[in-house]
């Protein structure tokens, strides 16, 4: 592994989202809780830190208050190949509070933004007929959940 991975900032629901991302991707897995002690800033026996593996990528999550959300200036990209996958992965990751962002952004009922992107996108948007390239560019920018049959269309 790396010694370089991303480091996520939670208010306190660290945990619960690990949890639930080692659930969607393959190759994931919880590899460390570490518990917040008595006289700690948090309720004893909460998690302080959650270290995972995300479809082998080492991430570190913290619990630590409110101060600092999440914004898009951040997220993670998912490369898919099928439609299957894209919905599979959006209907996952905008249930439960979750939000549709545009061009297949969304983000998480923690707020963690994601793009959930099929290839075909690139392929499509680096088409040497330029003004194919354009009609697939605005399609795209019309959307939420990328739908490749709509960008192949155009």
């Amino acid at each position: 592994m790396s010694s370089i991975s991303p480091f996520l900032w939670f208010d306190s629901q660290a945990e619960e989202a690990a949890e639930f991302y080692v659930s969607l991707f393959p190759d994931s897995r919880i590899t460390n809780v570490a518990r917040y002690p008595e006289g700690g800033p948090a309720p004893a026996g909460s998690a302080m830190s959650v270290s995972f593996v995300l479809d082998g990528l080492e991430i570190q999550a913290l619990n630590a208050g409110p101060t600092f959300p999440f914004t898009e200036a951040i997220s993670f990209f998912v490369n898919v190949e099928t439609q299957e996958e894209v919905d599979r992965y959006w209907n996952a990751l905008t249930e439960n509070g979750g939000e549709a962002g545009q061009c297949g952004w969304l983000k998480d009922r923690w707020g963690l933004s994601w793009q959930i992107v099929p290839s075909a996108l690139g392929r499509l948007l680096s088409d040497p007929d330029a003004e194919r390239s354009a009609r697939v560019m605005q399609v795209m920018m019309g959307m939420k959940k990328l739908v490749v049959s709509e960008l192949e269309a155009a």
